[in-house]
């Protein structure tokens, strides 16, 4: 198959087993939420998957073990949005997206092919940032700082995306657009993977869920087998609503138990 084959992966960190044998597969064109509570693992997968931290066990991406990829490889094949995108100089948002050409041989963001200053206006576009374009990113409030990310990311144009919850601190319409995107993103080609506490999110934008706990893989398959009343009860100790609107699927929290 295309895309990523997970065999018995572990993590160790600072002498703490962090994930166990976590086994699954992901073809490219899909988009694969990560969830579980906090502390389970996800932020682990995502970098572990990511080649930028050690591992154990089988992990395969189009065929080539990920850890036998050059940095450079990895840099272009894999874009990676991470939790603290913070920025501490007051670069305009055009520049900071343009660090998304780097892999590609771009050196400086005043220095682009035309090639990279179509895909750094694309990804300016899709994240709807031309407005803010040339204001410091310095000057953004947070859920803005979180679509320069994305932005940037979109800019590397790799075949995989990896985000870790590219939706906190953003408002409810961005929230949407961006789940979308990287939805779209996938039906153009790409495998996403995004780690979410919004367990709508997954519901509605997925089209696999992987589920954690303790850094163990609970499950995994499509939302509708994963994300059943009994196993988030069993996760997340929680009573959920559910229901479907225009034909998609919601799941809103209800309850602590």
């Amino acid at each position: 198959m295309s895309g990523f084959e997970v065999r018995d992966l572990s993590v160790r960190l600072a002498g703490r087993q962090v994930l166990r044998s976590i086994c699954f597969d992901a073809e490219n064109g899909s988009l694969v939420a990560l969830v579980g509570p906090s502390g389970a693992g996800k932020t682990t997968l995502l970098r572990a998957l990511a080649g930028l931290i050690p591992s154990e066990g089988g992990m395969v991406f189009a065929g080539v073990d990920v850890r036998g990829l050059s940095v450079a490889q990895r840099a272009q094949k894999f874009a990676y949005v991470p939790q603290d995108d913070s920025v501490h100089w007051p670069l305009p948002v055009r520049d900071v997206v343009a660090l998304g050409r780097f892999p590609h041989g771009a050196s400086r963001p005043d220095r682009l092919s035309g090639r990279d200053l179509l895909a750094v206006e694309q990804a300016l576009d899709v994240v709807d940032l031309q407005a803010m374009a040339d204001r410091p990113v310095t000057k953004l409030s947070g859920g803005e700082r979180r679509r320069v990310a994305v932005a940037r990311a979109l800019a590397t144009q790799a075949p995989v995306l990896f985000a870790d919850e590219p939706t906190a601190s953003v408002d409810p319409h961005y929230q949407l657009s961006i789940m979308a995107l990287l939805r779209h993103q996938a039906r153009e080609g790409a495998l996403v993977f995004v780690v979410t506490h919004d367990l709508g999110a997954a519901a509605r934008f997925a089209d696999r869920v992987l589920l954690l706990s303790d850094g163990r893989l609970e499950a995994a398959g499509t939302p509708d087998a994963v994300l059943s009343s009994a196993q988030l009860a069993d996760v997340f100790a929680i009573d959920i609503f559910r229901c479907e609107h225009a034909s998609e699927p919601v799941i809103v929290p209800w309850t602590a138990r």
